[in-house]
């Protein structure tokens, strides 16, 4: 006699009623601190940060912890609720990312653009890994050996964040100009690069640094890449050409969302992070010039408006600033932020020289790549979860994503005012206002 299993009992009473709770205060609070960061000229993502530092153990922790312990307590199952909200946001998130890069572009200003993205990236990448082989080995997480621990801050400081940058430009009125297109592009090419080595350094995450799984780990890398060249194409082409034929624009949501996971749960079987299936999966549904994005504009404020400033409020839980008041996390954090600065700075600088481009370019295109914003966040995020980097790195890597993100809009400003306008650049301006 075959009994058939038990039934999952279902989410407890007192479960879901902190559940609710959790995501109505940290939805309220990352939203009000979003707005007033805009307010000050600021990215919402740092409102929406600042929002989860004030409900963790930076404050809300010390100054009333019965409250804390309510409102988020350690239980594990609790802890899932709300991180499965915050994984469905920034897959989407990622997926938005991806569907906004123009490959065209990458493509037709290719040779400035890809020093630039040279320098930019690996300049930092290996600032960052000569930094992860200098920090205390208490500040390795429990999953990761050195190299691979100093392979992933490597890449937590290479990385630019192509959402932050838009944003800037188009604040500032830039993506007109030569030095905003080349901006966006070099961008571009950062983000491609930078999912791909975080889905190689993830891949070893718990395994170790050897040859086989970083052999393992490119190996799965390139099945990506060709199954989204020979089978996703087609896919993604034949499932945009079903929804533009219903008018009814919830079916564009569904298979754009339905696309998106089903790519990110590809690339986790592979062992690879899910993030860098959705980016792929939002590369492909940019490229397929089938892409009705007015549709999609529902999908896009809910993400925008609830389900991200959700994950990177979840993201701020996590920070613990407390742990700065020791010297030795501080000075780790003022290393790795000069490094990070730095690093970026003078790599798009030497990038831009060598491609043919000017000085005050060359310091323009250093500024702008400088944010890493989200991305920057996300990959923390990433490495929290894998037990790669400890609270206190954690931290360190928030707070570079943080800084460098307030610091890109004045920098940018100071170098583009010396920058000559082009009657080009005149002309495609009308255009764009057109």
């Amino acid at each position: 006699m075959i009994l058939a299993a038990a039934p999952p009992s279902p989410l407890g009473a007192h479960q879901l009623l902190v559940f609710l709770v959790q995501l109505a205060v940290l939805l309220g609070a990352a939203f009000a601190l979003g707005r007033l960061a805009t307010r000050v000229r600021m990215p919402a993502v740092v409102g929406e940060l600042a929002a989860g530092v004030v409900l963790g153990p930076s404050l809300l922790g010390p100054l009333w912890p019965a409250l804390s312990r309510w409102l988020f307590p350690t239980d594990v199952t609790q802890i899932h609720l709300l991180d499965a909200v915050g994984q469905l946001g920034v897959l989407l998130l990622v997926g938005f990312t991806g569907m906004h890069l123009d490959v065209g572009l990458a493509r037709r200003r290719g040779g400035a653009a890809a020093w630039v993205s040279a320098g930019g990236l690996l300049i930092p990448l290996g600032l960052g890994f000569a930094a992860g082989f200098a920090l205390p080995a208490v500040m390795i997480g429990e999953n990761a050996d050195r190299p691979v621990f100093a392979l992933f801050l490597g890449v937590a400081v290479c990385v630019s964040a192509i959402p932050v940058i838009a944003k800037v430009l188009l604040e500032m009125n830039l993506l007109h100009r030569d030095i905003g297109q080349l901006v966006v592009t070099a961008a571009a090419v950062d983000d491609v690069v930078g999912w791909s080595l975080l889905a190689v350094v993830s891949g070893m995450a718990g395994a170790g640094f050897t040859l086989g799984h970083v052999a393992l780990s490119v190996g799965s890398l390139l099945v990506v890449g060709v199954v989204a060249l020979v089978l996703g194409r087609p896919v993604v082409k034949g499932a945009l050409t079903f929804a533009n034929r219903s008018g009814e624009p919830g079916v564009a949501v569904a298979v754009v969302v339905l696309l998106t996971l089903v790519f990110a749960a590809g690339t986790h079987a592979l062992e690879l992070e899910p993030i860098l299936g959705a980016f792929v999966c939002g590369l492909l549904l940019s490229a397929s010039g089938l892409l009705d994005r007015e549709k999609l504009t529902p999908l896009r404020t809910f993400v925008m408006v609830v389900l991200a400033p959700v994950f990177f409020a979840t993201a701020g839980l996590r920070m613990d600033l407390t742990a700065l008041r020791h010297p030795a996390v501080l000075g780790a954090a003022a290393l790795v932020l000069v490094l990070a600065v730095v690093g970026k700075f003078v790599g798009a600088y030497l990038g831009a020289r060598l491609g043919g481009l000017g000085h005050w370019e060359g310091l323009a295109l250093g500024a702008g790549l400088n944010a890493r914003g989200v991305i920057g966040v996300i990959v923390a995020m990433v490495g929290l979860r894998l037990g790669v980097l400890t609270t206190e790195t954690y931290t360190i890597v928030v707070l570079v994503a943080v800084v460098t993100s307030l610091m890109a809009p004045p920098t940018l400003r100071y170098a583009v005012r010396r920058i000559a306008v082009t009657d080009e650049e005149r002309e495609r301006e009308k255009a764009f206002s057109g």
